[in-house]
């Protein structure tokens, strides 16, 4: 194991909860550098961490000599020259999502990296949060059967910053802000060897005095016919809403991040301090998280991509992933406009081709196909059987 010397590139509320994450840990990993646009900024966040450098020169920090790992936590529209960077300096490089504005830019920052034979990270936080992992393992090991449909749920009152406001700076609103989470997040329980082929989407500017959209809500259909639905929001009042469901042949998986974690909290007069991620409020009802750092997945994050680093693997969530991810935010965004089902384009697949769509048959005997079985309140079983030869659905009780 080799302590990773880090350059942060950002100095804003992302890279705050990253390096609280990696200095939380008594491990020799540390920021040592910290690059800001704004050399004052630079200068406060160094103090806040003890961080021995800081620059607004991209390029000092990226080649600075103790500098082994780059860090990027920085606006949507500053990813791709970052990257470029960091790769032409020969650093491994790990990127906040989503990873492009577009599937183009996240296409040539994929192969960016990929030519500079330097190490990748997609840092896709909410795939690595416990309860995924746990889940995610549950469907491994057939849990669940074949994963049917998933559906992701990320809502709150909006972003902290003015750029993910601005189309032109974010690449978009809600969906590129949160849909990239959840559409990574069904990746992972459908398979991510499985291709995703087309999109069906709306979106709309409901509430905010913007030209991006503030709520949107899609379907992504995989080859195999399983299907990931998305529902991301910047108008949910409350705090921040997060929430996956797992459907598969054999089974259910339910899960709730943040604002319902069980910890629930009512004061007349105040928290007088931080509350949680997009809490609203700090009188009243509150939804205090108890380990933030944890429930939103950042210390397995950084865990497994500094193994992978050290056993020079590929990551759980690589550039890959992530411009996977944008190709299907960019599909998301044509059937907005053409209000059908939007084929995703992908230029580089490195998953499975003509997979065959779930088969979830199942024999009752010899001449019937089981379709239900239920237990009925006067102690008895139904059963509805569909005929193999004619195809009629009959019932029968036991």
């Amino acid at each position: 194991m080799k302590n990773k010397n880090i350059a942060m590139l950002g100095t804003g509320f992302i890279s705050d909860f990253y390096t609280n994450t990696l200095h939380s840990l008594r491990s020799g990993d540390r920021v040592v550098l910290a690059y800001s646009r704004s050399e004052e900024r630079a200068g406060d966040f160094a103090k806040k961490w003890g961080v021995p450098h800081h620059t607004n020169s991209l390029e000092e920090a990226v080649n600075h000599p103790e500098v082994d790992t780059v860090i990027i936590g920085l606006p949507n529209n500053l990813h791709f020259d970052a990257v470029k960077a960091a790769a032409k300096a020969g650093k491994a490089v790990l990127c906040t999502k989503p990873l492009g504005r577009t599937a183009g830019e996240a296409k040539e920052m994929l192969e960016a990296v990929e030519e500079a034979g330097v190490f990748n990270g997609y840092l896709e936080d909410l795939v690595y949060t416990h309860k995924t992992l746990k889940a995610l393992n549950s469907v491994k090991n057939g849990a669940l059967g074949d994963i049917l449909w998933v559906r992701s749920r990320e809502t709150h009152p909006g972003p902290h910053s003015d750029w993910f406001w601005t189309k032109e700076l974010s690449g978009g609103g809600a969906i590129v802000d949160m849909g990239c989470h959840c559409i990574e997040i069904a990746r992972n329980f459908i398979g991510k060897d499985i291709k995703p082929i087309e999109v069906m989407c709306w979106a709309d500017t409901q509430v905010k005095p913007i030209e991006a959209e503030d709520h949107g809500i899609g379907l992504v259909k995989y080859e195999n016919g399983a299907i990931g639905q998305f529902e991301v929001s910047w108008n949910f009042r409350g705090g921040m809403d997060l929430r996956d469901e797992v459907s598969g042949v054999e089974g259910t998986i339910r899960m709730d991040h943040f604002l319902r974690t069980g910890f629930d909290m009512f004061t007349a007069v105040g928290e007088g301090g931080y509350v949680a991620e997009k809490a609203e409020t700090d009188k009243g009802w509150l939804f205090p998280v108890g380990d933030e750092i944890g429930a939103l997945g950042y210390d397995n994050m950084f865990h497994n991509m500094f193994e992978s680093i050290d056993k020079d693997e590929i990551p759980m969530e690589d550039f890959y992933d992530g411009y996977v991810v944008n190709s299907i935010i960019d599909a998301c965004y044509l059937s907005v406009k053409s209000k059908q089902w939007e084929p995703i384009k992908l230029d580089i697949w490195k998953g499975r081709t003509g997979v065959d769509k779930i088969n979830a048959l199942k024999e009752y005997d010899s001449d019937h196909y089981l379709i239900k079985k239920e237990q009925l309140p006067n102690g008895t079983t139904k059963l509805i059987l569909k005929e193999k030869k004619s195809g009629k659905i009959i019932q029968k009780e036991l």
